[in-house]
């Protein structure tokens, strides 16, 4: 198993015997990589509370977005416009 600051990188057999402890650095904001054979095959990423903070600010910049468009898009003439760009 290796370590860096923000991710833990580990073979497939001992991270199935150590699960427990790789949720609990997960949900200390680590990430924990998972491997099979020194190739990378999976990872274990933080949970995000759907009441956190960042998406909170996705959100309320999508708000800001649509707030600027003037009445309904025509998904059809969008990807025409694009088209000839």
């Amino acid at each position: 198993m290796s370590q860096s600051k923000d991710t833990i990188e580990i073979g497939a057999f001992e991270a199935k015997n150590r699960l427990s402890e790789l949720l609990r650095a997960a949900e200390e904001g680590r990430s924990v990589v998972i491997t099979r054979r020194g190739r990378a095959v999976a990872r274990l990423v933080p949970a995000v509370d759907k009441e956190s903070k960042g998406l909170a600010e996705l959100q309320a910049a999508f708000e800001d977005l649509r707030g600027g468009i003037d009445g309904p898009l025509d998904v059809r003439e969008l990807v025409e416009e694009g088209r000839r760009c």
